[in-house]
């Protein structure tokens, strides 16, 4: 089992920066995927980017793919998301989640088992 802390979340103008930390317990998180999603007021949650147990294979959502990055330290059991150029409609709840069976499907939520409790990204026109 592994439990899942989100950080770096907040207010921050439109074209600004942030970085989103992911810190998880448990010795076995390296072999865990992690997905990026975020959810939005009134909006489904939506797939952000993927990476797997290395970290050496990613995928990022064509949305986003521009702007967003996903990395990850195995050594400190940690993944990150990079987030660049933010507009106002990148305001949401984000959230990590791990994946012990290595889906395929990826941008489906409901195939990750671990879900942190969120951090939330604010950005002002």
């Amino acid at each position: 089992q592994v439990q899942l802390v989100e950080s770096g979340g907040g207010l921050v103008k439109a074209g600004g920066s942030l970085r989103l930390s992911c810190a998880a317990s448990g010795r076995l998180f390296s072999s865990y995927a992690v997905g990026w999603f975020r959810q939005a007021p009134g909006k489904e949650r939506e797939f952000l980017a993927h990476a797997n147990w290395s970290g050496g294979r990613t995928s990022v959502a064509d949305s986003v793919k521009d702007r967003f990055t996903i990395s990850r330290d195995n050594d400190a059991n940690t993944v990150y998301l990079q987030m660049n150029n933010l507009a106002p409609e990148d305001t949401a709840v984000y959230y990590c989640a791990a994946d012990q069976t290595w889906t395929m499907s990826i941008w489906d939520h409901t195939k990750y088992d671990y879900w942190g409790q969120g951090t939330q990204v604010t950005v002002s026109s």
